[in-house]
């Protein structure tokens, strides 16, 4: 049943964001200098600790689900006034970028951006949450619906251990809006990002001295050459399909015809179908060489998140607050995958991209624009009441 709670006024909060934009920037530099690779347990739960506490603060209840390898990943209940199903905003707060980065990649704030390692993917995310839900409160003491807040901390590696929260909690969720990064320096949302697979492709051939009896042998690399060519061949970019062999590892020495060799492959597909259609042709790889033998490994991890009635209904709603807000927003697909991938799989109405808008992930010129800090908090504050 909804409740009789007026609605956030746009032009209000955007005005109390704008107020809050150094306090937004201060928050952001607060994470980016607490740094979190995605394998270092002790750093991402220190900053988890930080952020629970922080979340608490906006008036969250958070609870963390505690891995024994990985950061822990923090969830953060907001009531609400009314008994819908929750919005869920889901986020990661594990970075690519390694213990002691900041040491040649300082924080810093220059040319209006704020540059560190982290700050654009996806810390900038999370700054928005934050100030967005306070944002919500303070115009109307309590959030008009209930909002799920889910961090985990293996995002960049895979999601291996959070993909059940994920999946469970997004179940329980009206819609799922997710805090990555924005598409390009217009700040468009993403309403569809390819699917996303790794293989091990190893080949196993027959030893031989390569100058005495190289007849004798059989080239495990020369067979996985053979079998690349036939992979690369799977691409077929119209169809929204890519293979990729990106690491190639064989033999011991260069007077051995050598015994093993084996490729990572990189699948990338625009179309759930596609799913099962790559993985059949790549087990029905044969070796040219009888002498040879293939063994495959890996799958597709993330499924596409499609363009779906769902997620374009949502986007509509999105383009609508923006619109209320005096901007145009507008919408991008990625070849990349995200945690939205697991959610749009599931039929739960997706729209990832709602955070910070710059450039760089993952490379040395990561940065945030700052002046669309308070813009894109009041769209996440006034979609959460719109979704």
């Amino acid at each position: 049943m909804a409740s009789n709670r007026v609605k956030a006024d746009p032009g209000v909060l955007l005005k109390y964001l704008q107020q809050r934009r150094e306090a937004m920037v201060e928050t952001l530099r607060q994470m980016v200098e607490l740094e979190s690779p995605s394998d270092n347990k002790a750093a991402v739960d220190r900053l988890g600790e930080f952020l629970a506490q922080q979340f608490a603060a906006a008036g969250g209840q958070p609870r963390f689900h505690r891995q024994s390898e990985r950061g822990n990943h923090l969830q953060a209940d907001f009531p609400g006034a009314d008994s819908r199903r929750p919005v869920m905003l889901l986020g990661h707060f594990d970075t690519v970028w390694a213990l002691g980065t900041l040491a040649r990649m300082p924080w810093r704030v220059e040319k209006g951006r704020a540059w560190g390692p982290g700050s654009y993917d996806m810390k900038s995310g999370i700054t928005l949450m934050l100030h967005a839900l306070t944002a919500l409160r303070e115009a109307g003491g309590r959030l008009a619906r209930p909002v799920t807040v889910l961090l985990n901390t293996d995002e960049e590696i895979g999601s291996n251990t959070s993909r059940p929260i994920i999946e469970r909690l997004a179940r329980q969720s009206a819609a799922v809006l997710i805090m990555e990064p924005s598409a390009g320096l217009k700040g468009a949302v993403k309403t569809a990002r390819k699917g996303v697979g790794e293989y091990c492709l190893k080949v196993t051939g027959v030893p031989a001295h390569a100058g005495i009896s190289p007849g004798e042998g059989a080239s495990a690399i020369l067979e996985l050459a053979r079998q690349l060519l036939k992979v690369s061949s799977f691409t077929d970019l119209k169809r929204g399909i890519s293979v990729n062999a990106g690491v190639i590892k064989g033999g011991t020495r260069s007077n051995v015809v050598a015994a093993e060799a084996s490729a990572l492959i990189d699948v990338r597909i625009a179309r759930v179908r596609d799913a099962a259609y790559i993985d059949r042709k790549l087990h029905a790889l044969r070796p040219g060489n009888r002498k040879c033998r293939l063994q495959l490994s890996g799958a597709i991890n993330r499924l596409p998140m499609e363009r779906t009635m769902g997620v374009a209904a949502l986007y509509v709603k999105a383009r609508g607050v923006a619109a209320r807000l005096d901007w145009k927003l507008n919408e991008a697909s990625t070849g990349g995958a995200s945690d939205g991938n697991f959610t749009a799989a599931l039929g739960v109405p997706t729209l990832d991209g709602l955070g910070g808008v710059g450039e760089g992930a993952h490379a040395f010129n990561e940065s945030v624009i700052i002046e669309e800090l308070p813009r894109r908090a009041a769209l996440i504050a006034l979609l959460i009441e719109a979704a």
